[in-house]
């Protein structure tokens, strides 16, 4: 294992026995390598899944009063791409990704769908390597200070714009599908939002879901500035 994946590791606090799995999460599709184990994407895929199910283990019993709705919208706001993006950024992921120039030169190495996406494929390698114990000691660890932000359960952007519009006596939010990109099995969509005669706003995402919950966030931050 070269230094710089050694004081990765570290920072993760896992010894790898396969030290190759934590190279291979570190590497951008950009690279276009061959094969199935040409980048990290099929990682990603599988970290998404555990963090999914070490968020949602950790929310019933830190919350056992709380019912499944109030849990849900905990979940959602843990396991989103500005969550990853805050571990990502605090283990400087960034400065460890391998990627082409062309992607570096364009800003990658400090783009939240990179970073986000660079932090479930280590979740993986994690698991992988260490089982579920090790990933859940990681996860724990780096997710536990957001858990505590949040005394209340968090309402979701979509829900506090639609009660927003509401309490104007306005039109329910409309949320237009602008465009779909990338390949069939990891598309990005671009959502646009808009409320009554107030300018839309528009967002991107994995899935539809997400981007709909962005471009909310994005229309709620510029209303809450116009009042």
């Amino acid at each position: 294992m070269s230094s710089d994946l050694t004081k990765l590791a570290n920072s993760l606090g896992h010894t790898f026995t396969t030290p190759d799995l934590l190279a291979l999460a570190l590497r951008h599709s950009s690279l276009s390598v061959s094969g199935p184990d040409g980048s990290n994407e099929r990682l990603e895929f599988l970290g998404d899944r555990v963090l999914g199910l070490i968020i949602a283990e950790l929310l019933l019993n830190r919350f056992p009063a709380e019912d499944e709705g109030d849990i849900a919208r905990r979940h959602t706001a843990l396991v989103r791409q500005e969550a990853l993006v805050r571990v990502a950024e605090k283990l400087n992921l960034g400065d460890y990704i391998q990627m082409s120039e062309g992607e570096e030169s364009s800003g990658g190495r400090s783009n939240s769908s990179v970073l986000s996406d660079c932090c479930e494929a280590v979740i993986a390698a994690l698991y992988i390597d260490g089982g579920l114990a090790v990933a859940s000691d990681f996860i724990t660890s780096h997710w536990n200070p957001m858990i505590e932000e949040t005394p209340r359960p968090p309402k979701d952007a979509k829900t506090e714009l639609q009660e927003w519009a509401q309490a104007r006596s306005l039109a329910l939010p409309k949320y237009s599908e602008i465009s779909r990109d990338g390949p069939a099995h990891k598309p990005t969509f671009v959502i646009e939002v808009s409320v009554g005669d107030h300018p839309g706003a528009q967002a991107s995402g994995t899935s539809k879901q997400r981007a709909e919950q962005e471009a909310a966030e994005v229309l709620l931050a510029e209303l809450s500035q116009n009042e």
